[in-house]
């Protein structure tokens, strides 16, 4: 085997392990690009949480007031 053909051999081999790499990481690059997007779709916006925070205050103050009844009765 002549010099310039293992060169030739080793350079495909650096080459066809680079071009896998950088496949790897675009699929990667997709799949966190994917997940981000459904992030966004999903998280909720600050009126949801403040709605959701009022409506969990309700329910404590509904519990505190039987609580106050409960012990204003002893």
């Amino acid at each position: 085997m002549e010099m310039t053909s293992l060169i030739d051999m080793l350079l495909g081999l650096v080459v066809a392990g680079v071009a896998w790499f950088l496949s790897e990481q675009n699929k990667e690059q997709k799949r966190i690009n994917i997940l981000v997007n459904k992030t966004r779709e999903e998280y909720a916006t600050k009126f949801e949480l403040r709605d959701d925070m009022r409506q969990v205050m309700e329910a404590l103050h509904r519990v505190e007031d039987k609580l106050d009844k409960v012990l204003s009765r002893d």
